[in-house]
């Protein structure tokens, strides 16, 4: 349990810091990236503003004198030289979409066959600004039609793969250096919930010794004192208290084995149906005698593999459940059937069932009749149920079927 406990911790925190590192690189590539289309959208909106070529306060192409005003401060990148390190082509089109004109000096690589292919393609995409290839462009109204201006961005989208990449080993370098630190401390977070835990079932184990000796001392002396008094009703009544206290001893050391990392299960290839069948052939005299209906519908070809003992104890504690919290001359459903899984159901009414807490069914002592009426149970029982289909890897499920009736499901 404790292992188990400690392996939760560790995922828990990986998928932690997995998610804050996936968050802040998003976070960073998402802000570099419009901050990259801001400052080329900016660069697009002047040449286009100059008529397809950077216009004069940008030196029109030509060497200036001084460097271009910032808007507002907003602008920082703007030098001197930008006019000339900028590589763009423009694309004039007629109102019919027919090419006017075009301005490649500013680009080596684009011939006006090429511009006019790229400008036909950002009219058809029908987005005023947007990427095509390296290229990001921004169309605009002219006297005759529409232009489009293209940006190379080439080396900028270069520049971030690469300034993203070195942040991504770096997070991830900073991401596996915490989750070693977590795994190396990992034990120590756990050594109070261990110690607690050995604590506990030190306790129980200690219980079982000191308890059981003089259980069975007093029904060894019950017998004794029945022999020489007769029977009476006072002395039935401490034979019925020590069978009980004998049980809930026996519960509680079970319990305590089965959260046991060590123990194994017999796992085999058995007939779950006949073993469902066989359970339910137990209980049916007890649910008759207490005036109860118990109907099922179990196939009894089905087989699974498991522990048959605990697969059968489980059964056994799952009718157990409903005998007992079953309304007087109510009725309890079992069903078995085979689909994706092995499912297993056992249904029973229960007025009650609008105040019992689901979520603590199977919580060790947790009773569903809060004055703790005696029915004859501890509140142990689902929660070694539920240990045990958690040994199988099954699920254990409980759910209101409706206003008056309670479920449990198995899953294999």
């Amino acid at each position: 349990m404790i292992y188990r406990l400690q392996r939760k911790f560790i995922l828990i925190s990986a998928l932690s810091v997995l998610t804050v590192i996936t968050l802040v690189f998003g976070t960073i590539f998402a802000l570099n990236l419009s901050s990259m289309n801001k400052n080329l959208d900016f660069l697009a909106d002047a040449v286009s503003d100059g008529g397809g070529r950077f216009p004069s306060s940008f030196g029109g192409g030509h060497r200036p004198g001084d460097k271009p005003p910032a808007e507002d401060g907003k602008i920082d990148f703007i030098t001197p030289e930008t006019p000339f390190a900028t590589r763009h082509f423009t694309v004039f089109l007629n109102s019919e979409g027919e090419p006017v004109r075009t301005n490649t000096e500013a680009i080596y690589s684009i011939t006006d066959e090429i511009a006019v292919e790229y400008a036909k393609k950002a009219i058809d995409s029908k987005k005023e600004r947007g990427w095509l290839d390296n290229y990001r462009y921004k169309m605009f109204e002219t006297a005759q039609g529409t232009g489009v201006v293209f940006i190379d961005g080439s080396v900028r989208r270069s520049s971030l793969v690469q300034s993203m990449t070195i942040a991504g080993f770096v997070l991830l370098g900073c991401a596996a250096l915490v989750l070693i630190l977590i795994a190396l401390l990992s034990k120590r977070a756990v050594k109070p919930i261990a110690e607690s835990y050995e604590k506990q079932k030190q306790f129980i184990t200690d219980a079982n010794h000191e308890l059981k000796t003089p259980l069975t001392l007093i029904l060894a002396n019950l017998d004794i004192a029945e022999a020489e008094l007769g029977k009476n009703e006072w002395l039935d009544d401490i034979r019925s208290e020590g069978h009980r206290m004998t049980e809930l001893v026996n519960q509680l050391v079970a319990l305590s084995r089965m959260d046991e990392e060590g123990h194994k299960l017999n796992i085999v290839e058995l007939a779950f149906g006949r073993l469902v069948s066989d359970a339910l052939a137990e209980f049916e005299p007890l649910a008759r005698e207490r005036g109860k209906v118990l109907s099922s519908d179990i196939d009894k070809n089905i087989v699974c593999m498991g522990d048959e003992a605990l697969l059968f104890r489980l059964v056994g504690i799952l009718m157990d459940n409903a005998v007992k919290y079953c309304d007087n001359g109510g009725e309890i459903k079992v069903t078995l059937s085979r689909g994706r899984r092995v499912s297993l159901t056992v249904e029973n009414t229960y007025s009650a069932v609008g105040e019992i807490e689901l979520s603590r069914l199977f919580d060790r002592f947790y009773r569903a009749d809060k004055a703790r009426k005696f029915t004859g149970g501890y509140g142990v029982g689902l929660s070694m149920a539920k240990s045990i289909a958690e040994k199988h890897k099954a699920e254990l499920l409980a759910y209101k079927k409706d206003s008056t009736h309670i479920g449990f499901k198995l899953l294999i």
